[in-house]
């Protein structure tokens, strides 16, 4: 997930849906400001607590009124700060791929996008968000990784050149087994290591087309 709430989106949804409930205004920049400071208590709270209505109104300097203007509660807040996080990653992991000219470049810019999140910069917030995910069922305390079936199908293309019967079941498979990595890495307050990533690469690499390996290996 990646940690700046922009303009645009998700936010510009939730706008629209609040104007056409309530008529006139425009909300995108009420909307960014409530995202941007769930964001930031919740950096500072981390794993400890959770974050409250009132916290997070206070520091976006809005009122309960706006929040719920917008939010029928701080569950669909959480929701919505996944899905603007997890949009940014995958356009991010696309246009990184989109770098590549073979399926296995493309493999190994998306391991390395998604390790991203272990980044010194982004990594406690994006614990913070995963784990307060787990009170909508979304997050890493769900047992299920949210980015998975958004990012997953950005694989399906290269694993599907690199021969692989069923790109789709790979990819998904390739994204539980690396963003279920990402959270031990969060957990564990580290990043990968150049050997880990590239170990990473190969493995799904190795899942349907062994011999490409010794490619991706030299790529790296």
């Amino acid at each position: 997930m990646k940690n700046d709430v922009l303009a645009g989106g998700v936010v510009d949804r939730i706008a629209r849906q609040t104007r056409e409930r309530r008529g006139g205004l425009d909300y995108a920049e009420e909307v960014r400001r409530l995202l941007a400071a769930a964001l930031e208590v919740m950096k500072s709270c981390g794993t400890t607590s959770r974050p409250r209505v009132a916290d997070i109104v206070a520091t976006a300097g809005l009122s309960n009124e706006a929040f719920y203007r917008h939010f029928s509660s701080k569950e669909a807040l959480v929701a919505a700060l996944i899905e603007d996080g997890t949009h940014q990653l995958s356009s991010y992991l696309a246009h990184q791929m989109g770098k590549e000219t073979t399926p296995e470049g493309r493999v190994r810019r998306w391991v390395e996008g998604v390790m991203t999140q272990t980044g010194e910069d982004i990594a406690a917030t994006t614990l913070a968000v995963l784990w307060n995910g787990g009170s909508v069922g979304q997050g890493m305390a769900s047992g299920r990784h949210p980015g998975a079936t958004a990012l997953g199908p950005l694989l399906e293309e290269p694993l599907a050149e690199l021969g692989s019967s069923d790109p789709e079941f790979d990819a998904a498979l390739a994204a539980h087994a690396v963003l279920g990595t990402l959270s031990d890495y969060l957990w564990k307050r580290s990043r990968p290591t150049r050997a880990e990533l590239d170990r990473m690469t190969r493995f799904i690499i190795a899942a349907v087309h062994p011999s490409a390996v010794h490619t991706a290996k030299g790529q790296a």
